[in-house]
């Protein structure tokens, strides 16, 4: 019997999840978490076979709830299931451990597929995906931020606030919002945290 962890902080995704993969003899859920902390908590308790995990959570991020749980429990395989595909967010995900990376809408039997071959020991990764990941280890693009990034990139990294960082360069809170939307585009990732976390291990941020 294949058990199977599921972590997102919305009821109704986790309640899909579960009927999807209700019903299977081989596979049964043995918990739901809303949250990273929650989630490492449970794979200590329960030492799932699998996690079911999403990437944007209040908090901690499944990234780093992914490298958590491989800490605690380096058998348990983790699968992460999101909204998101942007090559940032993609390579953060594999770099922490995940053994694979579905989107939310995949169909019923490629959840149930990608839970067991996981479970195997396979990585399983949505082939939109696996399409983004081999064209940039195929063709990595060199990023380069503009000072004027870098320097409100630095700002969040200190835990400001965009109306903060505005006061603090002396520019409106809409052209943070600007500096910020053109370093994600080029980072590759969707949030503030992402693109810190991605810079700086880029080289692009002081550490």
């Amino acid at each position: 019997m294949i058990s199977v962890l599921l972590v997102d902080d919305h009821p109704v995704v986790r309640a899909g999840v579960r009927g999807m993969l209700a019903g299977e003899p081989d596979i049964a859920v043995v918990g739901e978490c809303s949250s990273a902390a929650e989630a490492v908590t449970a794979v200590r308790a329960v030492r799932p076979d699998v996690v079911l995990m999403d990437l944007r959570m209040p908090g901690v991020d499944g990234a780093a709830a992914t490298a958590e749980v491989r800490a605690v429990a380096p058998d348990t395989r983790v699968v992460v299931l999101t909204t998101y595909d942007t090559d940032g967010d993609i390579l953060r995900a594999v770099e922490a451990g995940a053994a694979g990376y579905l989107l939310k809408d995949a169909s019923r039997a490629e959840l149930v597929d990608a839970v067991r071959g996981a479970a195997r020991g396979e990585t399983v990764v949505a082939p939109t995906v696996a399409g983004r990941v081999f064209r940039q280890l195929r063709h990595p693009r060199p990023v380069t931020l503009s000072p004027r990034e870098v320097d409100v990139l630095r700002l969040v990294a200190q835990g400001l606030s965009n109306g903060e960082i505005g006061l603090r360069l002396h520019i409106t809170e809409a052209t943070v919002k600007t500096h910020l939307l053109r370093a994600f585009g080029k980072l590759g990732v969707s949030d503030r945290t992402a693109a810190v976390t991605t810079a700086m291990a880029a080289g692009l941020l002081p550490t």
